[in-house]
């Protein structure tokens, strides 16, 4: 909200108190100015002057020599170059000595041999923003009214000897969106009285009735409330004064046409949107509140043709659409040169239907800015008046007798109980009564007090954000003074930060990944229906679970919630290869969304889970070596050293695994064994080749897991023990299996048979051959024996390993190869 300290005058005396000193008292009050920049931006000695004639330039086709009074006595002769310089107009005129924006400074000069005595001036050239005139004022001098003063300071004529307070408002202060509401909020800072406008008092209504030409009727009450709408005859458009084009221009509105101009500057005064119909447009003098009808379309005042929606609020007449209500008006009732009477409405609109049609539209305006966050109920017929008054004061209109309305204008008082005990003591001040009191009379706020030491507050329909005593108590505060509340030590116990244990696992988690030179990537939580398709063990389809659209999609490559984390990495991954960076290796820690439901009845499942993506080479080619490209171990090794961390290593289990969209030779499921058994986690493989192929990389190697069964596992702690003292004895054994046992259930049944001696145990080789058969294969395996606090004896040794052989023939009818 831009708002001009000259036009904010015409309600509170500022006298000694300046722009920038009002702006730093409205900033310690709580609403922000962000800055006050004048709209002088370097004029001096420009004044109002007339061109009493013009003749063609002896020697340049394109320029003018002008006789040019500028209220000085004598007349000065200038060179201009301005295509609509003609005589009998009254310009801006930059007298010699004068200084305009960007340090230019007017000097009596010879234009192709003439003596030019000054300069003509257009707006652009005064620091004016061309693009806030109107149209006619856009090109060339500008021209102004007949009937100002010779000599005048242009600063005076075109208000530029003012600055703009750019207020910076939060969304519970929409009272200070029209110039009243800071009128009020200065007079309130300042403790100055406030001179409002009168326009009942200033009404003279014809004895014509209003009711006779128009009927007014709301369809759907709940979405607006009260509607009144004035019949003014007689119109003649025209632009409006120069005094009122000069105040829409320095709150960034431009002018257009003096019925136009009026609604808007009312709007810019009471904060409550106004709307002027070409009366002979409205099809049978009726107007209608109501929803729009399938299929109804309206081309608004921008000239675009809208597709309505049956949430959508229009105003209609007894044919079709005419407006959208709170947005914008219809081109098919614009106000033209050729009107003569004017229907103007004045309503007040639901803000959340305002708000979702111009959401919808993308169509914002000054008026739904202010419809969305409730225009006062107070003031609908008010600024009505207020309009109606202007228009027949300078557009010659006749205003019809009474208001024409449909529903109610009244509403409810708010009142709020509150005690001086409870306002001291929420602030911890020792706050006077009387002063409090006085706080109340400044804001407007009329106060009962009552036996009880406490007030009853009343407060005004223009702060609708106050429902509350503690909003109340905060009126005191920024009234009394931010600055004059006490500082308070804190009182009671303190409760010392920390991060949970989820927080705390994932930002260790993070760590390891890093380390193991994996970089994290942060991608989008929303995909496409294709991508969400992929992995169908991990999405949770396989259990019935469905990936979540979004209402208003931004593309079809970004419509449903993700539920699973790989094809954000893959996509990631394509990206970077195409732009040449081969060895990519990234992980992902977030969380995916899930539900079994067709249409959302509760909240979905939402679960946090890492994956990770290696693909090209390990290490680069090197003059000593090849280049070393990633595999499966690689994968396995990352989070075997994790699971090392967090003291899991001796529970988790990987075991063969064939899910969808994985290599089915190269993939591994991972389990947790839990004192109710081994649960699963997630998989580590390689992808299948198609799928590589789809996404155009090479071989490429993935994991993801679910962290939510980690969690209650892990011991983020870090546990120290010291070197062994006492030797080990290692001891190597190979047996003959069957060809689908896997070299980890081996190792498990080792550790299961030896117990608390056995150090390690892992897999070193496996052999396949023809000597050993085609369903038999031969496995190699490494036994570490050690005791923590003596040396072990050959016998103990040997006792063991015999333990580790029966277990085996006797699980896995293993043999001991010869």
């Amino acid at each position: 909200m831009n708002v001009s300290y000259q036009w904010l005058r015409d309600y509170i005396d500022l006298t000694g108190i300046e722009a920038a000193e009002l702006a730093e008292m409205m900033t310690r009050g709580g609403i922000e100015i962000d800055s006050v920049p004048s709209r002088n931006l370097g004029v001096t000695q420009v004044v109002a002057g007339l061109v009493k004639t013009k003749e063609k330039h002896p020697d340049a086709d394109k320029l003018s020599v002008c006789t040019v009074d500028a209220g000085t006595g004598e007349d000065l002769q200038i060179v201009c170059g301005a295509p609509n310089v003609a005589a009998g107009l009254k310009v801006p005129v930059a007298v010699v000595g004068a200084e305009l924006p960007g340090g230019l400074k007017i000097k009596r000069a010879k234009l192709r041999g003439v003596e030019s005595q000054g300069m003509l001036c257009s707006a652009k050239e005064l620091g004016i923003n061309d693009k806030l005139l109107p149209k006619e004022q856009q090109e060339g001098l500008y021209i102004l009214p007949a009937d100002t003063q010779l000599g005048a300071s242009i600063l005076d004529v075109l208000a530029l000897d003012d600055s703009i307070l750019e207020l910076d408002l939060t969304p519970n202060r929409s009272d200070c969106l029209s110039m009243l509401g800071v009128a009020y909020e200065a007079s309130a800072l300042t403790g100055r009285p406030l001179t409002l406008p009168e326009p009942a008092k200033e009404l003279v209504p014809a004895d014509e009735r209003a009711a006779d030409k128009i009927k007014v009727t709301i369809g759907n009450p709940e979405l607006c409330a009260h509607y009144s709408a004035r019949y003014i005859r007689g119109v003649k458009i025209g632009p409006s004064p120069l005094w009122m084009q000069n105040r829409l221009i320095a709150a960034g509105v431009r002018p257009i046409s003096n019925i136009v101009d009026i609604t808007n500057y009312v709007m810019l005064e009471y904060g409550q949107p106004l709307h002027a119909f070409d009366a002979a447009k409205v099809a049978g003098g009726a107007i209608d509140v109501r929803l729009a009808r399938e299929g109804e379309v309206l081309v608004t005042l921008d000239g675009k043709e809208r597709a309505l929606e049956p949430h959508m609020l229009v105003i209609a007449d007894a044919e079709k659409p005419i407006a959208l209500a709170g947005v914008m008006g219809g081109l098919n009732s614009e106000v033209t040169d050729d009107t003569v009477d004017i229907v103007l409405e004045s309503a007040r609109f639901d803000g959340g239907s305002v708000r979702r049609t111009s959401r919808q539209l993308g169509l914002r305006s000054e008026a739904s800015a202010r419809f969305e966050k409730e225009v006062d109920p107070a003031r609908v017929l008010e600024a009505l008046d207020r309009a109606a008054v202007l228009i027949a004061k300078y557009a010659g209109g006749t205003v019809l007798d009474g208001a024409v309305e449909a529903g109610s204008a009244s509403l409810e008082p708010v009142v709020v109980t509150i005690g001086l005990e409870r306002i001291n003591r929420f602030l911890g001040t020792q706050i006077p009564s009387l002063e409090v009191k006085t706080i109340w009379s400044r804001l407007g706020f009329p106060a009962v007090e009552t036996a009880e030491a406490q007030w009853q507050v009343t407060v005004p329909s223009r702060r609708n954000g106050i429902s509350r005593d503690v909003d109340l108590i905060e009126e005191v505060a920024r009234l009394h003074g931010y600055d004059e509340i006490p500082t308070t030590p804190i009182e009671g116990p303190t409760t010392t930060g920390a991060l949970t244990k989820p927080q705390a696992v994932r930002r260790e988690l993070r760590k390891l990944l890093a380390g193991a030179g994996l970089y994290e990537a942060i991608s989008y939580n929303v995909v496409s229906p294709a991508r969400a398709a992929l992995f169908p063990q991990l999405n949770g389809s396989a259990e019935g679970a469905k990936p979540i659209p979004l209402a208003m999609p931004m593309s079809e490559e970004r419509s449903v919630l993700r539920t699973v984390l790989l094809p954000s990495l893959l996509e990631a991954a394509a990206y970077n290869q195409a732009r040449k960076s081969n060895d990519v290796a990234l992980f992902e820690i977030a969380s995916v969304i899930h539900t079994a439901e067709e249409t959302l009845t509760k909240l979905p499942t939402e679960k946090t889970r890492v994956a990770l993506l290696l693909t090209g080479n390990r290490a680069a080619e090197a003059w000593n070596r090849k280049a070393e490209k990633v595999d499966f171990y690689d994968a396995k090794g990352i989070l075997d050293s994790v699971f090392e961390r967090f003291g899991l290593a001796d529970r988790i289990g990987y075991s063969a695994a064939q899910p969808e969209h994985f290599h089915p030779g190269r993939t591994a499921e991972l389990t947790l064994e839990l004192a109710g058994g081994a649960v699963s986690i997630g998989y580590v493989g390689q992808l299948h080749p198609d799928l590589q192929r789809e996404f155009d990389l090479g071989d490429t190697f993935v994991a993801e897991l679910e962290l939510a069964a980690l969690y209650p596992e892990i011991d983020t702690a870090i546990k120290y023990r010291t070197l062994p003292r006492y030797p080990s004895v290692e001891r190597d054994l190979a047996v003959v299996v069957g060809i689908e046992t896997q070299g980890g259930a081996l190792v498990a049944a080792i550790k299961e048979a030896v117990g608390e001696l056995l150090e390690s145990a892992g897999v070193f080789d496996v052999y396949t051959g023809e000597r050993l058969g085609a369903d038999k294969k031969s496995v190699a395996l490494s036994t570490v024996y050690r005791h923590p606090e003596r040396t072990l004896t050959d016998e103990e040794v040997t006792e063991a390993h015999n333990r580790v052989l029966t277990k085996l023939e006797q699980t896995f009818g293993a043999e001991l190869r010869k």
